[in-house]
Parts: C-alpha cells; structure tokens; sequence
C-alpha cells in the first residue's frame, strides 16, 4: 500500500514540475506610449486603442473579449501545417471595442497580428501582440466602421506560411481571404516537381509527349554508339601497340611513344600551316 501511495505522490509531484507555466505580461509591460506597451521577458503590445474612436464611428457599438491561442499542437488539424491559432475565423459588428487576451503554448515567439487598419489612428494600420515562450498578453483597439476582412497572422518568418493565420470581419466583411486553415483552399500548394529528374517526368508522367520521350531515347543511343566505337578503337589499338612493344625495354617504350606524339603534332602543324597559307594565297 505504500508503495502504491508513494508511486502516485510521484507520479503527482513529476506531473507538477512539468506542467507548462504561462507567464502573465501585462502585469510587467512599459508603457512607451502612443499604445506602444512592452517589457524585457519577451511581451509586446502595439497600436493599443482604449478610447479613440475611429472617424465614422459615433460611439462604441459593443465591448467585446477573446481568448486567442497559437501553438504547434492547434495545427494538428490541417495537414502540412506547422502552427496555427485555435480559432482561424472572428466577426464583430463596426464600432466594437475589442479586447484580445492572446496566450502562446510554444517555447518559441509568436504574434497575433492585424493588418488594414486607419493609418491615423493605428501606426502603419496595425495591431500587435506577441509573446516570447509561454506566456500571455492582453491588448484593445476599436474596430473601424464598414463592412470589411482583416487579415490577422503571426509576423514570423515562415509562420504565417506554415499555418498561423486567420481573418476577423466587421459587419458582414469584405469576403474571405485565401488559404486561410479550414477556411479556404490554400493558393500555392506544395510542388515538388523540380526535384524529380526530368527522365521521370519524361517518361512516367501523362503530360510529357512522345517527342520528349524519343528524344531521350535518342540521345541515350548516341552515347551509348559513341561508348562503343571508343572501346573497339581502344582494344583494336591497345592489341597493335602491344606487338608493337614486344621485347623492347620501358625505356625503349617510352623513347618511342615521345617519338610517335612528335611526329603527330608535327603533321598536324604542317597540315594547318598549309591550310593557312592556301586560305591567304586565295585571298590575295
């Protein structure tokens, strides 16, 4: 029985030390004003927005509150995809005063992103959130008015492409935007065609011809006729070469290869020289 208990309490106390801690930010952030909010664990609030309102909006519509989460496991999903967010879709009327508490599961950095926004009101028209490692961060802005898509995605290279993106839409949106997990098709699919030899592709696929296919047959008959014409001269000269050689010392062998390569250069000298002259004699 006591073993039993002691196995449990440590089962119980090994479960506890691994359990993932997220850090709360907000209670440590800086503000550096202009709704610029950050501090040195790795949380980032940008274009905050308590209680400005955008032009077109005469006053706040609805308060509303999210929790958005971005790991590796939401993405288990959607095959191909490396990181995703645990919702990928969001709709508010205009006007609403929106409150997003972002928490990331990963031991990496990622971003809760929205793009489009009014330039005056929002720095380069974005609202940002991040978080470095486990942890979370809360941020608010003020929808726009008018019906319209935003893009919201994780910033990091190679994030977005892998999977973590997702759409909010005022009113009734302006549309869906590709490739969005779960939502729309993706726009550029996987290809892997230019890592497959083109012989392949040549012969085993139903879009190359049949001129491509003899042309490679072709070209393969050339080198191989070429391979063996070399052979039959090589074995026909090496058997002459060999008679030749019989009998005679290395160093006689030597002498006369020297010999043989002089007198072919030699007449290869003299057959161009009598060419060029030939060809200056028809000029004059």
């Amino acid at each position: 029985m006591r073993i039993i208990i002691f196995s449990l309490l440590s089962c119980w106390f090994m479960g506890a030390a691994l359990a993932q801690e997220i850090v709360d930010h907000n209670s440590m952030l800086m503000d550096h004003g202009g709704g610029h909010l950050m501090d040195m664990g790795g949380g980032m609030v940008m274009g905050q927005n308590l209680d400005t309102l955008p032009g077109g909006c005469d006053k706040i519509a609805a308060t509303k509150e999210i929790t958005v989460r971005a790991g590796h496991k939401y993405a288990e999903p959607f095959p191909g995809r490396m990181f995703a967010f645990d919702v990928q879709e969001y709709q508010f009327e205009p006007c609403t005063k929106l409150t997003i508490n972002f928490i990331n599961e990963d031991n990496i950095r990622h971003q809760w992103m929205m793009h489009g926004l009014p330039g005056y009101l929002y720095p380069k028209g974005m609202f940002h959130l991040e978080v470095t490692g486990p942890g979370k961060i809360s941020g608010t802005l003020i929808l726009p008015p008018g019906d319209k898509t935003y893009l919201v995605h994780c910033d990091l290279a190679q994030h977005m492409e892998k999977g973590m993106k997702g759409q909010l839409k005022v009113g009734k949106g302006s549309g869906d935007l590709p490739s969005i997990p779960g939502v729309t098709e993706f726009v550029i699919q996987d290809n892997y065609e230019d890592a497959i030899p083109e012989e392949i592709v040549a012969t085993d696929t139903p879009a190359a011809s049949a001129a491509e296919a003899n042309q490679l047959v072709t070209n393969d008959s050339w080198i191989s006729g070429i391979m063996v014409v070399g052979l039959a001269v090589g074995l026909l000269a090496a058997t002459l070469l060999a008679r030749k050689f019989k009998g005679m010392a290395a160093a006689e062998v030597v002498s006369y290869i020297v010999d043989l390569i002089k007198n072919i250069v030699g007449y290869i000298v003299a057959l161009m020289s009598g060419l060029i002259k030939k060809v200056s004699s028809s000029k004059t």
